[in-house]
C-alpha cells in the first residue's frame, strides 16, 4: 500500500527512533528545579502531542500550567537546554526502530524520502548524521517551524503532487499535518490511530 506513492515524508519520533522515553526523561531533567506536580502535567502534555515541538511545549509549561508569561528568547534557552541534554542520550543506534528502517534502507533509492518532524532541525540533522541514516533523506526538516508548515514547504520545494504524497507518523498531530496538506496519512507505533488515514502500518 504505502508503495502505491511516489513520495513518504516521515515523522521522526516514535517512527525512526524509539527516542519518546528519553524525552520525557529531558523534560524531567531540564525542569528538576520546578514542582514535581507542575512536571508531570508538562509530561501528560507532551505524551498527548508527540508531534508538536519542544518550543510549544516549554510555552505551554510556563504559560498554561505555572500560568506565567514568557518571552521567546527564555523559551529559546530552556529549548537549548533540552537539546544539550538529548543529543548526548539519543545518539544510540539501539534506539532505532530496525522495523521502518529496513524499509527506509531498502527503497530510499527508488522513493524520495523527507524527515519532517516535531524535534529541533539542528538536533535533528546532528542524530541523523551520527546515527549515519542522514544520507537516505532528500532533505531533513524540524522546528521550530511547525509541522502543517514544513510539509507544506517540502511539497512546494518539490513541485510534488500531493496525491502521490504520503506522511507516516504517531501522533494526531501528524494525521493532522497532513489532513491540512491534502496528502495521504499512514498511522504506525500508536494504535489510537488505526481509524485515521489510509492505512495503519503494523509492521513494514
Amino acid at each position: 500500500m504505502i508503495l502505491n506513492y511516489k513520495v513518504i515524508l516521515w515523522d521522526f519520533d516514535g517512527v525512526i527512533l524509539n527516542s519518546m522515553a528519553v524525552r520525557d526523561q529531558g523534560f524531567v531533567e531540564v525542569l528538576k528545579d520546578f514542582p514535581q506536580k507542575e512536571v508531570n502535567a508538562l509530561l501528560e502534555f507532551h505524551r498527548k502531542n508527540g508531534g508538536l515541538s519542544r518550543y510549544v511545549k516549554f510555552r505551554h509549561f510556563f504559560e498554561e500550567i505555572r500560568k506565567e508569561s514568557i518571552t521567546e528568547n527564555e523559551v529559546n534557552e530552556w529549548a537549548q537546554k533540552f537539546s544539550v541534554i538529548m543529543k548526548s542520550l539519543l545518539v544510540n543506534p539501539k534506539l532505532l526502530i530496525h522495523d521502518s528502517l529496513d524499509f527506509i534502507k531498502k527503497y530510499s533509492s527508488q522513493i524520495p524520502m523527507h524527515i519532517v518532524s516535531g524535534s529541533d532541525q539542528m538536533e535533528l540533522r546532528y542524530l541523523c548524521k551520527e546515527l549515519n541514516i542522514d544520507r537516505y533523506f532528500q532533505s531533513i526538516h524540524g522546528s521550530p517551524t511547525p509541522k502543517k508548515q514544513l510539509v507544506k514547504e517540502v511539497l512546494e520545494a518539490n513541485n510534488y503532487a500531493q496525491k502521490n504524497c504520503v506522511l507516516i507518523g504517531d501522533s494526531y498531530n501528524d494525521f493532522e499535518a497532513a489532513d491540512e496538506n491534502k496528502i495521504a496519512f499512514a498511522g504506525y507505533n500508536n494504535t489510537s490511530l488505526k481509524d485515521l488515514g489510509v492505512v495503519y502500518i503494523t509492521k513494514f
